[in-house]
């Protein structure tokens, strides 16, 4: 087996070149961020970012995959995945063709060789990241919808960067992935999987670091609207809502203002533009009895 510090030199030079070039790719990292991304290049170490739904854990991912030139391998997980959707499967029905094709011509420990051999595999994520060459970045993503098993399926890929084929073998990597998993805390992740991943919890950001990101992605947007939206936004989380406005939905509202054509924030404009920023009726509603702009 090769061993993980051979896998792969590290794709960062320091934590500022992790800000610089996430920043470059459209991501503005802390260096509480940055550092931990460091931290897990550095080390060969997968990462498990926590946080509600809409902070940025998935767009982390990806912008690293983007800043290193990685290809990207998503793994989506959801109530009831199970190993032939992570892992691998057989093709099933080309096999059975190629076991009636064969019969009556050659013996079955020939065919069964033949059948279970490359040509009828098909991998899933975890082994078609753990095969690539070239840099990879694996993203794991809402690991805490999968049930407990998947989480077993993990331990293996994550600690020696291997998936066991019993009808083939071992297949280890030769060049490490980049492993990202993202959580939002549905349900507690096994402790034997957070041993194996360094941890970040990734929290709505704070006022300043949210204008910086409106304004990287909606550079039309004023100044003065872009702090209106942010402080509304803000306004908005401070409420008991079923779920709070996301960064993504900052960023559709500063969008949806840019195409109505709008230069203020008043009542009217938030009262008739809220579904894009709350999703639950009672959000609205709420929202609307208790929001006051100045």
């Amino acid at each position: 087996m090769i061993g993980v510090s051979a896998l792969q030199s590290p794709q960062f030079g320091s934590v500022d070149d992790v800000v610089e070039r996430l920043g470059g790719v459209g991501y503005l990292a802390s260096t509480g961020v940055a550092t931990t991304v460091y931290l897990a290049d550095k080390l060969g170490k997968p990462l498990l970012v926590e946080g509600p739904a809409g902070v940025g854990k998935t767009e982390l991912a990806k912008a690293v995959a983007e800043a290193t030139g990685s290809g990207l391998v998503r793994l989506q997980c959801y109530e009831g995945i199970d190993e032939a959707r992570a892992l691998y499967e057989w093709n099933h029905a080309k096999q059975l063709l190629r076991i009636t094709a064969g019969q009556g011509t050659e013996g079955w420990d020939a065919t069964r060789d033949d059948v279970f051999s490359e040509e009828f595999l098909l991998p899933r994520p975890l082994l078609t990241a753990i095969r690539r060459s070239d840099p990879t970045v694996l993203l794991i993503d809402e690991i805490d919808k999968a049930d407990v098993e998947v989480e077993g399926l993990l331990l293996e890929v994550l600690s020696d960067y291997q998936v066991s084929i019993p009808e083939m073998g071992t297949v280890t990597a030769t060049r490490r992935p980049f492993a990202l998993l993202t959580s939002n805390s549905t349900r507690e992740l096994s402790e034997a999987l957070k041993r194996r991943c360094l941890f970040l919890h990734l929290d709505f950001p704070d006022a300043d670091l949210e204008r910086r990101i409106v304004a990287s992605r909606v550079p039309e947007l004023t100044e003065s609207l872009t702090d209106a939206l942010v402080r509304t936004v803000r306004v908005l989380r401070a409420m008991e809502l079923r779920k709070a406005p996301s960064v993504a939905e900052t960023i559709d509202w500063g969008r949806t203002i840019l195409a109505l054509g709008l230069d203020t924030l008043d009542d009217d404009t938030v009262r008739a533009t809220l579904g894009v920023v709350l999703k639950h009726q009672s959000d609205a509603e709420k929202a609307a009895a208790e929001l006051r702009l100045n």
